[in-house]
């Protein structure tokens, strides 16, 4: 028993399990259930990603009764985490959702695009439907409405502050150090002052950064030990390349490709991933290790996400503040580097001759700008395809990454003549190494158990064999729609 933070009462919980709708036994679409007594606690509300026509039968079909839904917990705003909260507020869900300032803004952001996106490829297709004489049924899962509505829905808690979402129930976020704003969501149920012992911890990880990346903090170690640990897995058989490594890769390519006046088109997400090439490309300029060229930013996305990341400096790492701020420079601008805000500015960069560097969303290269400079320098032998992230299965990116020959862009065939190369170091993800070491340094006294999400089945194998050989044996790979019981401290 324990003091209920909404009324003062005293209530005994009887029944804790867990399940996932999402990001179990892949990587998109984080869904994860928390229930208490019949109510429900969301973590993630995310999109599905992959094949279209799977990935959005997938997300069309998602439901949960939002009259036993008591709140809803946001790590960060990746579309795979955050993308179908306008659905969920569609379907009459009216509680809070608890995010970060950082993860409210981008959020905010993300949702707003997926909606605009939608409407655009309605249009289109019922154009294209129309031509043919056939009948048009596809509509979008929410429009910008819905998007407001669930903006409106969002309460903002900064890191390392606790407050009660449910009976019984409460939140306190960490820094995970993955993207600007992203959390560790530590749930404690039954949070009792006088007897710690006899209250549960759930620590829902969302996605792990790595140590020692430019602008956001490391993920945070100073967590209270947590029972269980509902923990991604995203490179959980893989090992990332260090950072100087990334440093000397992206001066060697940059040259090689300038030596050929070449072009180097760098697919990349338009939320930390763009921020962090700008941050590398600046330093890089700086210290003359490359000669200064065109560079542009072809996102709209990317480039409003700069602009949420200049307003929340309270995110930044160290070397921020050494490297630019402490100088009065700014971070994300330079002489030679350029922002493209209108369609006509993306059309001009494939008129124009290299050498320069075009980093375009969507990193998997499945929708966006980035497909239009594919299918406009990919067969060209002097320009470089530059990965410099995660490719789902079943996506342009991954096809492109895994060396065929030729590849389908938006509805035409294209021989890979470009030369593809890839820099794994800068993954926004820990690789098991570092998440083995993060575990390592929290307090794993309480530990009963790791549920493993938000991965692909053969990384989440090897990571449950490498997570063994370090101590942590009992761990579980969560299973889309199956139900764990959560043991009760007594």
């Amino acid at each position: 028993m324990c003091y209920n933070g909404y009324s003062g009462g005293i209530k005994v919980i009887m029944e804790i399990k867990t399940f996932s709708l999402g990001a179990a036994g892949e990587v998109t679409g984080s869904k994860h259930f928390l229930e208490i007594d019949g109510r429900l606690y969301m973590i993630d509300c995310g999109a599905f990603q992959g094949k279209r026509r799977e990935s959005d039968e997938k997300n069309r079909n998602f439901f949960v009764d939002p009259d036993k839904l008591e709140s809803v917990i946001l790590t960060h705003g990746h579309f795979d985490h955050c993308g179908l909260l306008p659905l969920l507020v569609k379907h009459g869900y009216r509680g809070n959702i608890y995010a970060t300032p950082a993860t409210r803004d981008i959020a905010n952001l993300v949702m707003m695009d997926s909606a605009r996106i939608q409407a655009r490829d309605a249009e289109f297709l019922a154009k294209q439907a129309s031509k043919k004489g056939e009948k048009f049924y596809w509509k979008p899962l929410f429009d910008e409405i819905d998007c407001v509505d669930a903006a409106n829905q969002i309460v903002t808690l900064s890191y390392n502050r606790k407050m009660y979402i449910g009976p019984n129930v409460q939140l306190e976020f960490y820094d995970a150090g993955h993207i600007l704003g992203s959390a560790f969501a530590n749930v404690t149920v039954n949070p009792n002052p006088s007897n710690p012992d006899k209250e549960l911890r759930i620590l829902f990880t969302g996605d792990i950064g790595r140590k020692c990346k430019p602008i956001i903090r490391d993920p945070a170690v100073n967590i209270p030990a947590p029972d269980y640990i509902y923990l991604e897995s995203t490179y959980g058989n893989k090992r990332h390349e260090d950072h100087s490594f990334a440093m000397k890769e992206l001066e060697r390519i940059v040259r090689e490709t300038c030596q050929k006046k070449g072009k180097i088109i760098i697919p990349s997400f338009a939320i930390e991933r763009a921020q962090e090439l700008v941050f590398y490309l600046h330093l890089l300029t700086d210290k003359k290790k490359i000669p200064v060229l065109p560079i542009y930013v072809d996102s709209p996305m990317a480039t409003n996400v700069t602009s949420i990341f200049r307003v929340h400096p309270e995110c930044y790492d160290k070397s921020v503040n050494d490297a630019f701020l402490k100088h009065h420079k700014n971070p994300f601008g330079f002489s030679s580097l350029s922002y493209t805000t209108s369609v006509e500015e993306s059309k001009a960069l494939n008129t124009k001759e290299g050498p320069m560097i075009i980093i375009s969303a969507d990193g998997m290269c499945e929708a966006g700008r980035v497909l239009y400079h594919l299918a406009n320098e990919i067969s060209n032998p002097d320009n470089t395809i530059l990965i410099v992230g995660y490719m789902a299965e079943n996506t342009l990116g991954r096809r492109i990454k895994d060396g065929q020959k030729e590849v389908k862009i938006l509805g035409d065939m294209y021989k890979v003549e470009a030369k593809i190369e890839q820099i794994n170091a800068f993954s926004a993800h820990a690789d098991y190494t570092e998440m083995i070491e993060w575990l390592q340094a929290i307090d794993t006294s309480r530990l009963k158990k790791i549920f493993l999400v938000h991965g692909e089945k053969d990384q989440q194998e090897g990571f449950k064999q490498h997570l063994a050989e370090a101590g942590f044996s009992n761990v579980e790979i969560v299973e889309e729609e199956k139900e764990y019981k959560l043991a009760i401290n007594n």
